[in-house]
């Protein structure tokens, strides 16, 4: 009787053992399941993120363009020399395809309510500050041949296109500046174009488009060759406002246009998701 509680006893102490050896054995092997899993959720989220950065899977492309050019209006990407490749067909429908008018239309409405608060003093000294390129005159027809911007500047190829005076006026932008100096602003155009080759060309640009009446067309002259936009648009800024000139609106489609010193009482920017002018 003896012999059968100890067998039963050791027999119970083997079972025991083997439970417990089979549940370590079968946690363990959920850990590791569980753990090659994250891993591979993480291979996976990190590839399909960096496809979406880089544009590169066909679900994602547009969005992908969409957010690029989002973060070129918010001023959140600089120094970028040329549109991403993939995103050519996205810039295309945006410039052509009427949501660039549209989007120009809606800064221009809000243009005119702040004007409604604002009224000249009538001594001559209240100026409106307008850039040319991309904000009066449209370069679409010179961008369309470089892709909306894939293509690298070329400012040989620029100054080409700009010196035959064919760039068209940007209707809601020349009505504005028609209203303008009919409510007794004086508009002044900034320009950060080169005085000695493109000066004769502009004037007649600008005239034949009907931008007629203007206080002054400013041109980079010599010694601001080299500067960056924003200097030298700040510092012609300044001699302005050393005039005596009220600066109460500055419209441009460049952050450079508008950053700077004396940018004057509001600033309004135009969007442009081709080019980059720092």
């Amino acid at each position: 009787m003896a012999c059968m509680v100890a067998a039963m006893a050791k027999w119970k102490r083997e079972v025991l053992v083997m439970i417990l050896f089979l549940l370590i054995s079968t946690t363990i092997a959920k850990e590791v399941t569980k753990a090659k899993g994250v891993r591979h959720r993480k291979r996976h989220s990190a590839t399909v993120a960096q496809a979406t950065i880089n544009g590169t899977s066909s679900n994602s492309s547009e969005a992908y363009c969409l957010s690029w050019r989002m973060a070129v209006e918010a001023n959140n990407m600089r120094g970028w020399r040329t549109i991403p490749t993939q995103c050519w067909r996205h810039v295309q429908g945006y410039m052509v395809g009427g949501q660039y008018y549209r989007d120009i239309s809606l800064i221009i409405d809000q243009i005119y309510a702040y004007l409604d608060g604002v009224t000249p003093l009538g001594d001559a000294l209240d100026a409106w500050i307008f850039d040319v390129d991309d904000t009066c005159l449209s370069n679409l027809f010179y961008y369309r041949a470089k892709r909306f911007g894939c293509d690298p500047y070329n400012p040989t190829e620029f100054k080409t296109w700009a010196s035959k005076g064919e760039s068209p006026a940007i209707p809601a932008v020349l009505d504005l500046f028609n209203k303008l100096i009919e409510v007794g602003f004086k508009v002044i155009l900034l320009t950060g174009r080169d005085e000695e080759t493109l000066g004769e060309a502009t004037v007649d640009n600008l005239l034949n488009q009907g931008f007629v009446g203007y206080e002054r067309l400013i041109m980079r002259s010599p010694e601001y060759r080299g500067q960056s936009a924003v200097m030298y648009k700040s510092e012609i800024r300044r001699q302005i406002m050393e005039l005596g000139y009220r600066i109460w609106g500055n419209v441009g489609d460049q952050w450079s246009d508008l950053q700077g010193n004396f940018s004057g009482d509001r600033t309004f920017k135009f969007p442009n998701p081709m080019y980059f002018v720092p």
